[in-house]
């Protein structure tokens, strides 16, 4: 395939994925099938949206000009020209106006920020479960994969059967441990290149982008029992659909204040993990390895440098628990 058809056909993945993100109708549709839905995304909004956003703009529209109207920050401003003749009065003033902003922060925006971070953790994965169930399919690409192909060779491609009793159970903890250690560097992988001159930027969407969709399609893959190494191998073969899944939540706060941005996505967040758990495109690519090579877009290794560090730093465990870990690689 010619690098220009492999470019069109990036670019038809990428606006795909971009529709999908943005089919929002299917968040009404589910919340009206279900109340627990429609409670928990109310829930999410109200304290995401109608307190932590609320909060910051009482800051910003009310609190802040009126310390700035209580405390002047010019000679003009005062009603006695004696006291801006007193020396280091208009120094005073602003200190004193900094400190109570700064005490408006510690004392209600960083608790809150904690609160809702915390509490909408919890609320998305009961979002995520309630919006699974609301679609009515309990078994969702297993069953349509039988019906279709009446091949059990589709089951095994999706699920993975691990040894049962604790060898199991072990083997599941490690599965979580990789995971949670490989998003977490991942993470840390995106913050440090926002600092990278001219094209830290750009590069720092794209990883963003994915990172979000990853997280929006990581409860529905939980759901659906798809091994992690499965996950991550056909998450970076289609990596164009990823990356226009999450552009529009990146969008949205791509441009503002670390805390706003925060209260934009905490509310964008559960309606795109609704349009993620509704969304049938990446059903209809399975995941089988040669399937995945016959969309003509060559594999990209996003989570090539988390997986090293993940697996370095797993290194450093005794023995036998990193022996464990290491076997989800080979489930």
């Amino acid at each position: 395939m010619e690098v220009s058809d492999k470019v069109k056909m990036a670019a038809f993945l990428w606006l795909e994925g971009l529709g999908e993100a943005c089919c929002l109708h299917r968040v009404v549709l589910l919340c009206m099938r279900s109340n627990n839905l429609l409670m928990r995304t109310g829930q999410c909004f109200l304290l995401n949206g109608f307190i932590f956003l609320g909060s910051i703009f009482v800051l910003n529209s009310v609190v802040i000009p009126a310390l700035w109207w209580i405390l002047p920050g010019q000679c003009s401003q005062f009603v006695s020209h004696e006291l801006c003749d007193l020396g280091g009065t208009l120094k005073f003033y602003s200190f004193l106006r900094l400190a109570l902003i700064q005490l408006c922060y510690v004392l209600w925006f960083y608790p809150l920020y904690v609160f809702s971070i915390v509490l909408s953790t919890i609320w998305y994965n009961d979002i995520a479960k309630y919006g699974y169930a609301a679609m009515g399919r309990s078994k969702l690409t297993v069953e349509k994969g039988s019906r279709q192909n009446n091949s059990p060779s589709i089951q095994d491609a999706h699920h993975v059967k691990g040894p049962s009793g604790l060898g199991g159970v072990m083997i599941g903890i490690g599965q979580q441990v990789y995971s949670i250690l490989l998003l977490s560097v991942f993470f840390l992988e995106v913050y440090a290149t926002g600092f990278i001159p001219y094209i830290g930027k750009l590069i720092n969407f794209f990883l963003l982008s994915w990172m979000y969709a990853y997280y929006c399609f990581e409860y529905k893959w939980n759901f659906n029992e798809v091994a992690l190494d499965k996950r991550l191998d056909y998450f970076e073969s289609y990596w164009p659909f990823f990356a226009g899944f999450g552009s529009p939540c990146v969008l949205a706060i791509f441009f503002f204040s670390p805390l706003v941005s925060y209260g934009i996505m905490a509310i964008l967040f559960p309606l795109f993990v609704l349009t993620a758990t509704g969304s049938e495109s990446e059903q209809e690519i399975s995941f089988e390895k040669h399937k995945w090579r016959a969309a003509g877009v060559e594999r990209l290794p996003i989570f090539y440098v988390a997986d090293k560090v993940s697996l370095w730093m797993l290194s450093l465990l005794p023995l036998e628990k990193g022996d464990q870990v290491q076997d989800r690689k080979e489930q």
